[in-house]
């Protein structure tokens, strides 16, 4: 290790046992997004007692935040929150601010990162939630790129942590809270002093291996872009109006996510990582049992309710084909590992919306690691980038 790379890790330490050392009251934390779920993350924090900013982007989404200086929530948490300031101006919103919850679709993570840069501080610590598959390495990658001499704490969520929705202005519905969601740092070895930081406002995140395995293990590439494909006449008939999941995922359609959920777990294998499959995640995350992935995403309580997507211009395809299915792709790729399910959801999803999902995934040319060996994939985990 460089001397100049000691010198930043004691900094850091010093700065992780400051802010483990805050009182809870003390902590302040931006949520940035507006979305489903950085509107409901937002209430939910604010009504936890803790101070709050929120950031969007456009200002339209949060006029009426700004205007109430609050957000109601209801369902699983029920309450309101009050909220210090919601802003489409970043500098403000950053702040003196100790956490930083991102909430965007994986596709806009690149805007956020340069977005924030200027205004990032070495003893902060950002979460993306979730990273979806290498959203940690790619918001790294962006910081550097953007001239970044000192770097706050990058942190990745394996899944978001509730399943909500906005209901209106300034109003989100929380329909569950997940059991554990696993959350990783890069490097590695700083899991555990920001895990005892997120801990103060989240004991449901818990440690993950490193940001591979938390890549790996992201479920929302299993069921949401092959989901929403195979609904699509149907979402497009009815704008969305049958549950999702419930409904959605039918026996037939639930063989197709199983078998898209196998390829997944070679590839993670193929690097060394046992990935958690889709079923055993729902038993983790949910309590759900069943003897297939059909039958225990009917046992699923947290589904119950949720409508599907009104349209397919939507982040279950314009996200999560491109931030979760194209990266597992290029990996197997490399790897020598075939995906014929994940390849043929990425040309159905490319031609339904007319995009070229792999021109502007995370392929790994864009996530730096094209041609890297397998050790060196692992060293990259625990080490992170030198």
């Amino acid at each position: 290790m460089k001397k100049s790379d000691r010198e930043s890790d004691f900094r850091k330490k010093k700065f992780l046992k400051a802010l483990m050392g805050r009182e809870v009251d003390d902590l302040k934390i931006c949520v940035l997004g507006a979305g489903h779920g950085g509107l409901a993350m937002a209430g939910h924090i604010a009504a936890m007692g803790f101070n709050v900013n929120l950031y969007n982007r456009s200002r339209k989404k949060i006029r009426p935040v700004s205007a109430r200086k609050e957000i109601k929530v209801e369902g699983e948490v029920q309450g309101v929150g009050r909220i210090d300031l919601a802003s489409n101006n970043i500098e403000e919103c950053l702040s003196g601010v100790d956490i930083l919850m991102v909430a965007v679709p994986a596709n806009g993570h690149r805007f956020i990162a340069r977005t924030c840069a200027p205004h990032l501080k070495e003893n902060q610590i950002v979460v993306l939630n979730p990273g979806r598959t290498g959203g940690a390495i790619e918001f790294f990658h962006t910081l550097r790129e953007e001239g970044l001499e000192y770097f706050p704490f990058i942190a990745e969520a394996q899944t978001f942590l509730y399943a909500s929705r906005v209901l209106g202005p300034a109003h989100a519905k929380i329909f569950s809270i997940k059991n554990a969601v696993p959350l990783a740092t890069l490097p590695a070895y700083w899991i555990p002093g920001v895990l005892k930081v997120i801990n103060k406002v989240f004991p449901q995140f818990v440690p993950g291996d490193n940001v591979f395995k938390t890549s790996f293990d992201n479920i929302g590439a299993v069921f949401h872009p092959a989901l929403t494909v195979l609904c699509a006449s149907w979402i497009e008939e009815t704008h969305g109006d049958f549950e999702y999941y419930i409904q959605g995922a039918s026996e037939s359609v639930a063989k197709v996510l199983e078998k898209l959920d196998r390829e997944r777990l070679e590839v993670a294998a193929a690097l060394g990582f046992k990935a958690m499959s889709a079923k055993d995640w729902l038993y983790t995350a949910y309590s759900s049992t069943g003897k297939n992935l059909h039958e225990a995403i009917l046992d699923n309580p947290g589904y119950h309710g949720i409508k599907a997507p009104d349209r397919l211009h939507h982040r279950y395809i314009d996200e999560d084909v491109p931030m979760s299915l194209v990266p597992l792709a290029s990996i197997g790729e490399m790897l020598k590992v075939e995906t014929p399910t994940i390849h043929s959801i990425v040309h159905l999803a490319s031609i339904m919306r007319g995009k070229d999902f792999w021109e502007v995934g995370r392929t790994v040319d864009k996530l730096g690691i094209k041609g890297m060996s397998i050790r060196d994939i692992r060293l990259l985990a625990v080490r992170g980038i030198e």
